[in-house]
C-alpha cells in the first residue's frame, strides 16, 4: 500500500513539473505546424475567461509586450512559485508596460481560489478546452499543459519562447528580455 501511494505521489510531482518528456509528443497547432510557436510567428488570436469571469483577449493587448505563460496546475509547488514570482515582480512588469496571462487547464473557480490565496494580480485564463494551448502548440499529458512561456512583442509577434522554465528565476529572466525588445517606432 505504501509503495502505491509513493508511486502516485511521484506521478503527481512529475505532472506538476511538466510531465514525462517520453509521454509527450509535439503538439499540433491549428496553423498546421507542430510544437511551440517559433520566434517571429504571429501570436494567435485567442480569448478566454479569467479567474474573475472577465473576458480576456490577446489581440486587445497589441501595442505593448505580453507574457503568456502556461503552467500545469493551480496550487502545485512549482506553479505556485512561478505565479508568486510574477506577483512579486508585478510592479516592475507594470512599469515596463508588460501584461501577463497565466494559462492552465484548471477552471475559473480553481483559478479564483489560487489567485485569492496567493494575491495574484494578473489574469489566469481557464483553458479547459485547451484552445490557448493548441494555438500556441503547447504539449500536454492527460490534459495538463507543459510549463512553457511566450514573450509577445508590441507588434504581436513571438519574441522569445521559454521551454525550460525555472519558476524561481523566470520572472526576472523575462524582464531582462523585455528590456531588450525594440520599442515601437524605433
Amino acid at each position: 500500500m505504501k509503495r502505491t501511494a509513493w508511486i502516485a505521489g511521484i506521478g503527481a510531482a512529475v505532472l506538476a513539473a511538466g510531465g514525462l518528456a517520453l509521454a509527450k509528443r509535439p503538439a499540433q497547432r491549428p496553423d498546421g505546424g507542430s510544437g511551440p510557436l517559433p520566434v517571429g510567428a504571429s501570436a494567435p488570436d485567442v480569448s478566454g475567461q479569467d479567474q474573475q469571469g472577465r473576458a480576456q483577449s490577446l489581440r486587445a493587448e497589441l501595442g505593448h509586450p505580453v507574457l503568456v505563460y502556461f503552467y500545469p496546475k493551480d496550487g502545485t509547488p512549482g506553479c505556485t512559485a512561478e505565479a508568486c514570482a510574477f506577483r512579486d515582480a508585478w510592479e516592475r512588469y507594470a512599469k515596463a508596460g508588460v501584461s501577463i496571462f497565466g494559462v492552465s487547464s484548471d477552471d475559473a473557480r480553481s483559478h479564483a481560489h489560487f489567485a485569492e490565496e496567493h494575491r495574484i494580480p494578473f489574469p489566469l485564463i481557464a483553458d479547459g478546452e485547451l484552445r490557448w494551448a493548441d494555438a500556441f502548440g503547447v504539449s500536454r499529458m492527460l490534459g495538463i499543459t507543459s510549463r512553457v512561456s511566450f514573450l509577445i512583442d508590441p507588434a504581436g509577434k513571438v519574441a522569445k519562447v521559454y521551454r525550460d522554465v525555472d519558476p524561481g528565476v523566470h520572472a526576472d529572466e523575462v524582464l531582462r528580455d523585455v528590456a531588450a525588445l525594440p520599442r515601437p517606432g524605433s
